[in-house]
């Protein structure tokens, strides 16, 4: 979009929607210390930019500054210059393979609540109802928006500011609060090595040194972050490959089939189900940071769907049609007990090595997500301008350390507070991404979009009632305690957003819109993409 600036009050715009007055241009703000001056030079005052075009809003509001289109590249990412968007399809792949799942650790207890045959059927059945939607969801509004504000900026664009940053909140808090999992869980395979680690100031001083390392991995830059996680990746994947093989001659089919009904246990049954199987939204806030996202993304979600559910799928039916069934030994950290049993103590080791290096895999790719989610909102005006602010290595060194902060303050939370609690946030901003995406179909039905999940807008709405039901019926299963505490984190992003803009209004901390980004409704609009599966 080139170097061109506006600048008005937002409380007239907000009183003027829709006008067309010529909007002088101010003088480039003057870069702040220790800053980069480029990542500055991008940066503009937090006013409604489409205003100087004359353009009409829509349904959007004056603080949500624009679609993909016009004169932005379809298949590019507007927010990033085309020289730092790295991540090529492989290493996207193994983040979103560790951002939703890491491997088949913690499938365990749903064999241990409700048997073989539903835990083998929900790894089936889930994934069409809840994975693939949400996947083709990400996929189409994913490059229909291709910036760092990822799911926050579907949800600004169709419900206005207020709402995009509620999502944000609540996302963000969701993933901070499954990334204090990661160090616990690591620390959690290595005390019968360690037994000091079980807990004390050994413990503590762990967890601390533990977030430091991986907090310094995404530090240096998606490009590390990503090769790492395909190295994490491979060795955590490849002992149940082993297993599978060693397993062959000792199956028994008909173990699969069995089930009772009468004895299971539906509420840790669903919410380890859908645990194991969310999350595919996460990669969009990398958006930005993806080499020609309009086309690789919608691919590596395509390969990335493939792998996780067949890593689940081949260990299970290994150690469910292998060893007789005990549902009391299934629960998390069985594999490796399996492993000892079919093959022996080398390669319960490995396996144990393995879950510990993937918990630091889903670490940095989740770390990876919630930093570049606040970059984007910073982007996008709606936090501070100190958080777009990029090392060095030119990531967002200001969300970085807010992340760890908060895994650090959440990692004294026990194991099934954490999921129950990031489950019941997770699913509130679900709520609002699916709400998004009609509207946007059917407000925008000609917005460009680089992928276009081939259904109508009633096909769309039709695909989402299912995991909106799944969605009711998690929300239904919590505790009082886990819904009173998630409600309470997620009203405070209703006092938070109108704090920050009364704190921009009065001029306490500067915010800016990156000049880079598209403004609704600005120059032609290309073609709309053909209908087309989610497949390379």
């Amino acid at each position: 979009m080139g170097d061109a600036r506006s600048e008005v009050p937002l409380a007239v715009l907000q009183d003027r929607p829709g006008s067309t007055a010529p909007v002088p241009a101010p003088t480039p703000p003057p870069a702040e210390p220790g800053s980069d001056p480029g990542q500055q030079e991008k940066l503009v005052p937090n006013t409604a930019a489409a205003a100087a075009s004359g353009a009409p809003m829509g349904e959007c509001s004056t603080e949500y500054r624009g679609l993909p289109g016009g004169n932005a590249e379809a298949n590019g990412a507007a927010s990033v210059p085309a020289s730092l968007r790295k991540v090529s399809i492989v290493p996207l792949v193994f983040l979103i393979f560790y951002e939703v799942s890491g491997g088949p650790f913690g499938i365990e207890d749903s064999v241990g609540a409700a048997g073989p045959l539903l835990a083998i059927a929900g790894f089936l059945v889930l994934p069409v109802i809840w994975s693939i939607p949400e996947a083709l969801i990400t996929a189409e509004l994913g490059t229909m928006f291709p910036e760092n504000g990822g799911y926050v900026v579907w949800v600004a664009s169709a419900l206005g500011p207020f709402w995009g940053f509620q999502q944000g909140w609540t996302k963000w808090l969701s993933g901070v609060i499954d990334n204090a999992l990661y160090p616990v869980l690591f620390l959690d395979y290595l005390k019968s090595a360690v037994p000091a680690l079980g807990g004390g100031p050994p413990r503590a001083f762990a967890v601390l040194g533990l977030t430091a390392v991986l907090t310094l991995l995404n530090y240096r830059g998606l490009t590390v972050v990503g090769w790492v996680a395909i190295c994490l990746g491979v060795f955590s994947v490849l002992p149940f490959f082993v297993l599978g093989l060693i397993s062959l001659p000792k199956l028994r089919p008909a173990r699969w089939l069995v089930v009772d009904l009468h004895n299971v246990d539906w509420n840790l049954y669903l919410n380890t189900l859908f645990w194991n199987l969310n999350y595919w939204d996460s990669i969009s806030t990398l958006s930005g940071e993806v080499d020609n996202p309009g086309k690789t993304l919608p691919k590596a979600l395509f390969y990335a769907v493939i792998f996780v559910v067949v890593g689940y799928l081949y260990p299970l039916l290994a150690g469910t049609g292998a060893v007789p069934l005990d549902r009391s030994q299934w629960s998390d950290g069985y594999f490796s007990d399996l492993a000892k049993l079919l093959g022996g103590a080398w390669l319960m080791w490995w396996v144990q090595a393995a879950a510990a290096m993937s918990n630091m895999g889903m670490f940095v790719a989740e770390m990876s997500s919630d930093s570049y989610q606040l970059l984007g909102m910073a982007e996008r005006g709606m936090l501070p301008a100190f958080f777009a602010r990029r090392s060095r290595h030119q990531t967002p060194l200001v969300g970085i350390l807010f992340s760890a902060s908060g895994v650090l303050l959440l990692s004294s939370m026990s194991f099934q507070e954490i999921v129950a609690a990031e489950n019941f946030l997770y699913c509130f901003g679900m709520l609002l991404e699916f709400i998004a995406f009609v509207l946007l179909r059917v407000r925008r039905p000609d917005a460009p979009r680089p992928y276009r999940i081939p259904l109508g807008t009633a096909g769309c709405v039709a695909m989402l009632v299912p995991p909106t039901a799944l969605i009711v019926v998690v929300l239904a299963l919590s505790t009082l305690k886990v819904a009173l505490v998630s409600l309470g984190a997620a009203a405070v992003g209703l006092v938070l957003q109108p704090l920050l803009r009364f704190v921009e209004k009065k001029g306490w901390l500067r915010f800016a819109v990156d000049s880079d980004l598209p403004d609704i409704g600005v120059g032609p609009a290309p073609a709309a993409a053909v209908d087309e599966p989610l497949a390379p």
